[in-house]
């Protein structure tokens, strides 16, 4: 098995893709060989032996499309190290609180417990007006979501360089 990671996303306007992309050059500065792509590229994961698989969050659930790789892919990803991420809530303050307590969504709770991930994180996530059609824009003025780009890149960078660490200690 190759020792290459895997970042693969599920992102609706590029700011979740975008989070993975900066996971990704953030693990080759230390590196780490690395491919990042969107999960809906993904056919097989012969060759990896750690997957970094992250999520826009949008009514306390994964893109579709992450949600499915998550369950298609179970049994792989149970033989392997993998890390997952969301991206969402936006505003200031602990994301696991803005969200009321939520950090993973409930309905891949089973998977992701079978899959046993190394670690789960949940960033703050990025809310551009100009990309919203009019239905999210209702629905964004109705919850008072503020707008904004709230992602913490430090933090993004911080757990970035964990995973490295671990991918050193276990080569």
């Amino acid at each position: 098995m190759k020792k290459e990671i895997l970042v693969a996303y599920a992102s609706k306007y590029g700011s979740t893709a975008e989070i993975a992309q900066s996971i990704a050059d953030r693990l080759r500065s230390r590196e780490v060989p690395v491919i990042v792509c969107d999960v809906r590229e993904i056919e097989v994961l012969n060759g990896y032996r750690t997957v970094i698989l992250g999520s826009a969050v949008y009514a306390g659930q994964w893109r579709k499309e992450a949600a499915e790789f998550l369950k298609d892919h179970q049994t792989e990803l149970s033989h392997r190290q993998v890390y997952l991420f969301s991206s969402g809530p936006t505003g200031e303050g602990n994301p696991t609180e803005l969200m009321n307590g939520w950090q993973f969504p409930e309905n891949l709770q089973d998977v992701k417990d079978d899959i046993k991930p190394r670690d789960t994180a949940f960033f703050h996530g990025k809310l551009d007006e100009e990309k919203l059609g009019f239905a999210e824009k209702l629905i964004v003025k109705a919850l008072k979501a503020p707008l904004g780009d709230f992602r913490d890149w430090d933090l993004i960078q911080s757990w970035a360089d964990q995973i490295a660490e671990e991918y050193h200690q276990s080569a």
